[in-house]
């Protein structure tokens, strides 16, 4: 997930630095008044996103398989903790058995 995070971030600054070049050239508007760094940043982000979406789609395919399998994971170790438990309510009470 961090290898991915980078990267995007790594596209954005390439993409600002782009945007910045072009603003200060002149070939892009410079914005309304006072807001050019603003607008500087804004045109990086809508340029990175579509970058980022077609060019980090493998990265994010893995970042996302591996967040399902650590939610899977936890998923069955709270399942097992909570079978443990019922488990250990089930004996010391003298219940004969507990259906969920």
């Amino acid at each position: 997930m961090l290898r991915y995070t980078l990267m995007r971030l790594g596209i954005f600054v390439g993409c600002l630095v782009v945007v910045w070049a072009l603003v200060y050239s002149g070939v892009a508007p410079r914005g309304l008044g006072d807001s050019n760094g603003m607008w500087v940043v804004l045109l990086a982000l809508l340029v990175s996103a579509p970058i980022s979406f077609v060019v980090l789609r493998r990265e994010r395919d893995r970042a996302s398989e591996r967040i399902v399998q650590r939610v899977d994971r936890m998923k069955s170790g709270l399942e097992a903790s909570r079978n443990q438990e019922d488990a250990v309510v089930d004996g010391t009470t003298g219940a004969p058995g507990r259906t969920s």
